[in-house]
């Protein structure tokens, strides 16, 4: 696939974000058309989403294994087997040095052309989707792209003694872009919301109290599809897409 951004071919995609299920609710349906097309995408968690859930039945210490395998089981809906997690504390993340380079390593690792990542802004208009988690994220993951991660003298651990050269990411996906910072592309994704859909189900813990998800999704996709111009009856995703140099 070639980047819209005119950065060239995209043959890998990594998706950073704060919290097991913050991937499904926000570009899932896109995620799935990118495997479609054949690119190959790794998913990066921050935090393990321990201080999530809503049964109180359900042992606290046991909520962060519970969420990873909801993840993992919710990537396969998509076609991504390749989950990984940084283990950082839920709702105490914090766009440190230390998860700079732990996401500059992830970005190494994998060479991604394009990158999915959370705003570090605060939207008003939905102010659920700025939890401090998320911002954090997304200040963290925008550092790492740049200028850490192209950057062989920053974090020269990760080349001296890991081996892991710098890397330069040039397609960089936004979700839930804030006011000073709104959507430019809009994703079809009617053809797979029953994919999201079916992913955000695999988050039992997280969707299981919902009475109507599909509703509500459709309810904000529909929006989305709108706003971006879409023939009616069509259901979107839409991002802030940024050509990094």
């Amino acid at each position: 696939m070639t980047s819209p951004t005119g950065q060239g071919p995209v043959e890998r995609a990594l998706v950073v974000v704060a919290h097991p299920d913050d991937i499904d609710f926000g570009a899932a349906g896109t995620v799935a058309s990118w495997v479609d097309e054949g690119i190959e995408v790794t998913y990066l968690l921050c935090t393990n989403g321990d201080a999530g859930g809503f049964d109180p039945q359900v042992a606290r210490a046991d909520i962060a294994g519970i969420r990873k395998e909801e993840q993992r089981a919710a990537a396969k809906e998509v076609g991504v087997t390749d989950v990984r997690f940084l283990g950082y504390a839920d709702g105490q993340l914090v766009p440190s040095f230390e998860l700079r380079r732990d996401i500059s390593r992830v970005i190494r690792q994998v060479r991604p052309q394009r990158l999915l990542m959370q705003s570090p802004e605060i939207n008003w208009e939905r102010i659920g989707a700025s939890h401090p988690d998320h911002r954090a994220s997304g200040e963290a993951t925008l550092n790492s792209v740049y200028p850490d991660a192209r950057n062989p003298f920053t974090h020269v651990s990760l080349l001296q003694d890991e081996g892991l050269e710098a890397w330069t990411v040039h397609d960089l996906w936004v979700m839930a872009a804030g006011q000073s910072g709104g959507a430019n592309r809009w994703v079809d994704v009617t053809d797979t919301f029953d994919r999201k859909v079916a992913a955000l189900r695999r988050h039992v813990s997280q969707t299981a109290h919902m009475e109507d998800l599909e509703g509500m999704l459709r309810g904000w996709l529909g929006a989305n599809a709108v706003t971006g111009g879409l023939p009616e009856g069509r259901l979107a995703e839409s991002f802030r897409v940024v050509a990094v140099p």
